[in-house]
């Protein structure tokens, strides 16, 4: 979801879910070194696969200052070591990070790996020319590792970062590593002091709770939280919720258009009753917010929720360790972590990833591609998984190095979450205008302007757009 780039896109930190078990379900259904000889394909290797084929070889890598960050540098060493390639890590903060890095990928001195948005932001970058197709790599076993399995990530997880290459033929330009659903976050102390412990199950439940706890909170505590900043970026969750409004009846939702349009760019349904629903409801929940309500992004809500000023608070999956930290939070041990409330009978909710891109003005492209490797496969995904809280491996999600790190109703909700989920990317390197005439819409519901109204608004601002 990472556009232009706008300080909205902030939300992208912590991309990640967690349970790609479950996932599985949803996704079925739905500078310098020496030492590295670079070709431009990576097919150009021979001999049997080695870790060591590339020592001596320095790369640079370009990330997001992330929990899968902090990861992969805990396990940096044993990298190092296991294959002689020296790693320098370069980390930004989100608000700068996506206009540095679409600058570096585009210069001499571009960093050889990077940290990408599985949306719009690769297709905006395959379509530019500065991704390298990781395909030929994956299938030179001279450079990819026997044991890697690349059909271990749910085919709904690798769809975002997948392109026609050279050949015309379907490549993969990204590999995912951190996965993030939609589910709801709930302080266990306000619940009982406000709703007799009793926890809402529905939508129309969640609503009319946080707008009472708002109010009978006057001003020291709220019933929501959500993003409410106009912005591009903040735009998964609402999918979400438009997800979970989605019934089972209801027409195909399918990448690249998804949501938005029925099956073809010039086709925008903002109209649809199932749209607005769920668009209205992510507003409701703005709504009954905080004073500062449209210029809250990630940031201040994790805070104001770590804070125990707010009863609920609807986002990304990936936040859930953090709220159990007890040296960053004053509610670890009172945070409740439960599926979207019911909405339409068979709706869900929605999921989101980072990747990892080999920058295709890359000097060092099979190191690079061996440093990716590493860190995106089974024992690596699981292990950093414990900090974002979201593997996108299906095996991943069962190992010890995951599950025995987080809380166990996290895990649980999580689970139940991402089976119903679907990827809310949306594929065009010219999104960011579509994705704000939602935001926009939701913003105007949020100030009290009548949904049917606003929609049909929406809908034509979109069909000049598309035109």
């Amino acid at each position: 979801m990472l556009k232009g780039i706008d300080k909205g896109n902030s939300r992208r930190w912590m991309k990640a879910l967690g349970l790609a078990t479950a996932a599985a379900v949803l996704l079925s259904a739905c500078g310098a070194g020496t030492g590295s000889k670079s070709t431009a394909t990576g097919a150009d290797a021979t001999g049997s696969f080695d870790w060591k084929k590339y020592s001596g070889t320095s790369i640079n890598v370009m990330m997001d200052e992330h929990p899968w960050t902090n990861g992969m540098k805990e396990n940096l060493d044993a990298f190092t070591k296991a294959t002689g390639i020296t790693v320098n890590v370069a980390s930004y903060g989100e608000d700068i990070y996506f206009d540095k890095m679409n600058q570096s990928i585009r210069t001499s001195k571009s960093p050889d790996v990077f940290m990408t948005g599985l949306d719009f932001t690769v297709a905006t970058q395959k379509e530019a020319g500065l991704l390298e197709s990781l395909t030929p790599y994956i299938d030179n076993p001279a450079l990819t590792s026997p044991d890697y399995n690349l059909a271990d990530f749910p085919n709904g997880v690798l769809a975002p970062a997948q392109f026609s290459g050279a050949s015309g033929a379907t490549e993969l330009f990204g590999i995912p590593i951190s996965t993030e659903c939609y589910i709801l976050f709930y302080n266990k102390d306000l619940v009982d002091k406000y709703l007799g412990g009793k926890v809402p199950t529905t939508m129309p439940e969640l609503i009319a709770d946080a707008q009472l706890i708002t109010k009978a909170g006057k001003g020291e505590v709220f019933g929501s939280l959500v993003r409410g900043v106009r912005a591009s970026g903040i735009v998964d969750t609402p999918t979400g919720m438009v997800f979970n409004e989605w019934p089972s009846t209801a027409g195909t939702i399918a990448l690249p258009y998804n949501v938005w349009f029925d099956g073809a760019w010039n086709k925008p349904r903002l109209t649809d009753p199932a749209i607005a629903k769920g668009l209205s409801d992510y507003a409701a929940l703005i709504a009954a917010g905080p004073p500062n309500r449209f210029s809250l992004d990630w940031p201040d809500a994790n805070t104001l929720f770590t804070q125990g000023k707010a009863a609920f608070y609807v986002d990304a999956s990936v936040f859930g360790p953090s709220f159990e930290d007890t040296a960053k939070s004053t509610i670890a041990g009172k945070v409740g972590y439960a599926p979207l409330p019911t909405g339409a009978v068979g709706g869900g909710t929605g999921l989101w990833s980072w990747g990892l891109g080999i920058a295709s003005a890359s000097k060092h492209k099979e190191a690079a591609w061996l440093f990716t490797q590493w860190f995106t496969n089974s024992d690596s995904t699981a292990t950093i998984g414990a900090f974002t809280g979201g593997p996108p491996r299906q095996s991943a999600a069962d190992l010890p190095a995951f599950n025995s790190k987080l809380d166990a109703g996290y895990v649980t909700a999580v689970k139940a979450a991402m089976s119903t989920a679907r990827p809310t990317a949306v594929i065009k390197s010219d999104a960011e205008p579509i994705l704000l005439v939602v935001v926009d819409a939701v913003i105007a519901m949020a100030n009290g302007k009548n949904p049917t109204q606003v929609m049909k608004d929406a809908q034509s601002k979109l069909q000049s757009l598309v035109k």
